[in-house]
């Protein structure tokens, strides 16, 4: 039955674990299968040409799992190869970028939006466009945030030195007067606490992981797919590598404790 197979969701490394926790809240009777390309992190870096080429590889190797639904769990991906994936599969495909500026143009009041994310997300302006397209008449704000991402892997969750990090990065975006800010890498919701108390309490902050989860759960009641189960569902976890802090921040990312980590040796991920 094509309901009662898993949702595929991957990641180039392990961020993509923040979406899992928002799908397993949102849908709980759904399996998912995870996959993190460790290996190949970070994609920010890379030509989009490498992204897509990836991104592709890693939804096949979603599809032999048998998934029904694939969630693009990197706004790198997401904002790169997304139209690749949707013309290439025939099972449904969901970015990070839409969802989140639909929130996040949703939520605002005073137009003024602002985006923080990796380097490659903010220069490729993949949310600014996205947002404009829903409401021209919105301003953007964008802002790199690159050590955010260290610091979420590394548990710093209310450090000192993130605290210092997020005012240098965040001060300017507070003087633009925005009143909404997405979170434009899965890493950030692990910081949302410094993030929310350093850019102000009346700053309503988009988590990209909440917004696609939802647009998932309305997808499926649209055209059917959601899983007749009556349990909770189950979750595995595939990795191209296996750092040594890999466990622990997974576990921190999801707030629960898991069993089994696969790898997979990135030579026998399914060529593009």
């Amino acid at each position: 039955m094509e309901k009662e197979k898993p949702i595929g969701v991957f990641d180039s490394g392990i961020g993509g674990l923040t979406v899992v926790k928002r799908l397993m809240s949102v849908l709980p009777k759904e399996s998912i299968v995870y996959f993190g390309d460790t290996a190949r992190v970070p994609y920010g870096s890379k030509s989009n040409e490498t992204v897509i080429e990836y991104s592709i590889q890693n939804t096949k190797f979603l599809l032999q799992k048998g998934v029904k639904a694939v969630v693009v769990a990197c706004n790198t991906a997401s904002s790169i190869a997304l139209d690749e994936l949707k013309k290439n599969f025939d099972v449904p495909v969901i970015g990070m970028i839409i969802p989140g500026a639909q929130m996040a143009v949703e939520n605002t009041r005073n137009k003024k939006i602002g985006v923080i994310g990796t380097k490659a997300t903010i220069s490729n302006k993949a949310y600014s466009k996205a947002i404009k397209e829903i409401d021209p008449d919105i301003e953007v704000f964008e802002k790199a945030c690159p050590l955010f991402v260290p610091l979420a892997e590394e548990g710093w969750t209310h450090h000192k030195a993130t605290y210092e990090i997020a005012e240098e990065y965040l001060k300017k975006l507070r003087e633009k007067e925005i009143d909404t800010l997405v979170l434009g890498c899965t890493h950030y919701p692990i910081l949302a606490d410094v993030i929310q108390e350093v850019i102000g309490k009346d700053v309503k902050l988009i988590d990209s992981g909440i917004a696609s989860s939802e647009i998932v759960r309305s997808e499926f009641r649209r055209i059917g797919l959601e899983t007749n189960s009556a349990v909770l569902g189950n979750a595995s976890f595939y990795v191209s590598d296996i750092p040594t802090t890999f466990k622990q921040v997974a576990e921190l990312f999801l707030g629960k404790e898991i069993d089994e980590v696969i790898k997979v040796d990135v030579s026998e991920l399914p060529k593009h």
